[in-house]
């Protein structure tokens, strides 16, 4: 027997970057979301579902952003494939929603017109008509339907109210669906971009009642953030002050996790069972994990200000000043944003590379990314410097140990343009590329509840990672540093008689000119899985409780066994260490096969050993080795 199932119709948004389309698929779902990957590819995809205020339901997709379906790019590609109904994987769409800058409409309307072409119902969307409005814009929406021939109506995504005139023409849309109709698109070369460029010029001439004027703030605050030298320094001050806020704003919070798991750690401890099973949940479970987790508040900060300079409309500004410096190192300057979003992970920063059209660019670009100090790296470089790095300040206001994160991320940084000018000069030797064109949009104020949603979905990344690939390579580092038990009558800590002494001691004399000793050798193995990682192995091999002052013992015990050298060498080799299992991965599937991932594993293992050798080789020369 067949029953028929009703499904939801399936509402996608497409729009150019930058047009406030997240914005508009945030007010429409709010939590009814969630965000997964399409099958085969590591495209984000982004579904939610909304209610009609006649009480309908639609499954609603974000699509990324385009501006023409003549895909040049792995996004571009999913774009076009999800609205022409290509993938097996996903249902065709019953409605496309384009969504339009109401600020900025020209490249908007000439993909309205190419939308078209698929076959299927087309609502415009003239998204931040507020801004418009501000600026003077006064746009003929009934002329601007009529000339493209397609339902339009204005919104203000964050807004309260702003998106009722969208809902209701959602309403009356999908009531009345009909079957899809021919398809006409075909790939517009460049000629057929230029004739479709000049339609829909004619478009706004006939609907733009006044064309308004730049926005006076934006005018004036680009006069000085677009400056060549002072908006250079200040976007310097700018990461400056992000690297130092990681530090002092997460304390509290910090000390707040760590009083939690020092009380988890005293339960289990009192638990009546076997000293093993004992041993196995304070040491491997919540000592492991929790030292990995207090480092949350440090990571939810590094990304509020990401977040919050992307809603600002700052990045763009940032990728412009950059691009120069980028340039002359053999960089696109749309590597830029991909290179800035690997601050906080490199998975994301390579996969935001398909902006970029040029292979050879987005190859270099994807081969430097990991060199970006990620997220990951901050427990690692926050327990070391807390344990070498006097708290005191420089100048009378600076941080001395914030200064030494900043130097670490610009020596990540400049590793990353070195690289890639060697890439450029002597293994691609490509003549000049298209020159860097980059829409400006106006700044906006962040809304809170995007920022909120964006920073609670990374910080439960992080968490899930924690009790995923964390917790798994807790479990295994506890169980080498247990097993075998010490012999009768044995002198000595009991780890020094397990299976993470013996692996240890092997790899030593591989290691020993950088300075490391075999309880660091231990960490850094399960650490290629997660940088992270490498905190909670140190806890375990040192035998140090998680929960109160967990980070600071850890900290006094590498300080008690390590020399300044040591410690400045390890932080050297996770500068340029290709530490992360899920980065290789992710190489592997952007690039399509084994190569380039076996390319960027052993360039920085490479780059990393030499670093560290030679920091090593110098403070001992100096009398801190």
């Amino acid at each position: 027997m067949n029953v028929a199932v009703d499904l939801a119709p399936v509402v996608t948004l497409v729009g150019n970057p930058n047009c406030g389309k997240t914005a508009l698929f945030n007010a429409l779902t709010g939590s009814r979301q969630k965000v997964a990957n399409y099958p085969g590819v590591t495209v984000e995809k982004k579904t939610g579902r909304v209610v009609t205020p006649t009480g309908r339901t639609l499954d609603v997709v974000d699509l990324p952003g385009t501006y023409s379906l003549r895909a040049r790019s792995p996004d571009e590609e999913i774009t076009r494939d999800v609205v022409l109904g290509k993938l097996a994987s996903e249902r065709a769409p019953d409605l496309i929603v384009c969504v339009a800058d109401a600020s900025n409409l020209r490249l908007a309307i000439r993909l309205a017109l190419e939308l078209k072409h698929v076959g299927r119902p087309v609502l415009m969307s003239l998204n931040m008509m507020d801004i418009a409005k501000k600026r003077g814009i006064d746009i003929d929406l009934e002329a601007l339907s009529r000339e493209l021939g397609i339902p339009v109506v204005a919104s203000v995504a964050v807004r309260r109210g702003g998106i009722d005139r969208l809902m209701q023409a959602l309403d009356e849309r999908t009531a009345r669906l009909e079957p899809a109709g021919t398809a006409d698109w075909r790939a517009p070369d460049a000629a057929a971009l230029r004739n479709a460029q000049r339609e829909a010029d004619r478009v706004l001439r006939v609907a733009i009642r006044n064309a308004g004027k730049l926005d006076p703030g934006t005018a004036r605050a680009d006069q000085v953030l677009l400056h060549p030298v002072g908006g250079l320094i200040i976007l310097l001050a700018i990461l400056f002050v992000m690297f130092q806020a990681v530090f002092a704003w997460a304390q509290p919070a910090m000390n707040l996790i760590s009083d939690g798991f020092t009380w988890l750690g005293v339960q289990a401890a009192a638990l009546p069972l076997p000293e093993i099973i004992r041993s196995f949940l304070k040491d491997g479970l919540i000592s492991g994990v929790g030292s990995v987790i207090v480092f949350l508040p440090q990571i939810v900060i590094l990304f509020l200000f990401i977040l919050l300079l992307e809603d600002l409309g700052y990045m763009a500004r940032a990728a412009f000043l950059m691009d120069r410096i980028m340039g002359g190192a053999g960089l696109h300057g749309r590597a830029f944003i991909p290179l800035l979003s690997s601050f906080a992970c490199a998975i994301p920063g390579i996969m935001a590379t398909r902006v970029i059209d040029d292979r050879r660019d987005r190859l270099t670009t994807i081969l430097v990314a990991p060199l970006m100090t990620c997220s990951a790296r901050i427990p690692v470089y926050t327990l070391i410097i807390s344990a070498f790095v006097p708290d005191t300040k420089v100048w009378g206001f600076v941080g001395l140990q914030g200064l030494v994160m900043f130097g670490l991320y610009a020596a990540g940084i400049t590793g990353a343009l070195a690289v890639s000018f060697v890439a450029k000069r002597f293994f691609w030797r490509t003549t000049a590329g298209e020159p860097f064109m980059l829409e400006l949009p106006d700044y906006k104020i962040p809304q809170a509840r995007s920022l909120a949603m964006g920073v609670t979905a990374r910080a439960l990344a992080f968490l899930k990672r924690a009790g995923t690939t964390i917790l798994s390579m807790m479990i295994l580092i506890w169980v080498l540093a247990s097993f075998p038990q010490p012999p009768e009558g044995a002198a000595g800590p009991a780890i020094n008689y397990s299976l993470a002494a013996k692996i240890g001691h092997a790899i030593e004399p591989v290691t020993r000119p950088l300075g490391f000793n075999w309880q660091i050798n231990v960490a850094l193995i399960p650490g290629m899985a997660a940088r992270e990682v490498a905190v909670g192995a140190l806890g375990t091999i040192y035998a140090v409780d998680a929960g109160e002052g967990a980070r600071e013992k850890i900290g006094k015990a590498l300080a008690g066994q390590w020399s300044l050298g040591t410690a400045l060498a390890l932080l050297v080799w996770y500068v340029f260490a290709p530490q992360c299992a899920s980065t290789l991965a992710v190489i592997r599937r952007e690039t399509g096969g084994w190569r380039w991932m076996a390319v960027t594993f052993f360039y920085m293992l490479a780059l990393a050993y030499a670093a560290a050798f030679a920091t090593f080789q110098i403070a001992h020369a100096a009398g801190a080795g």
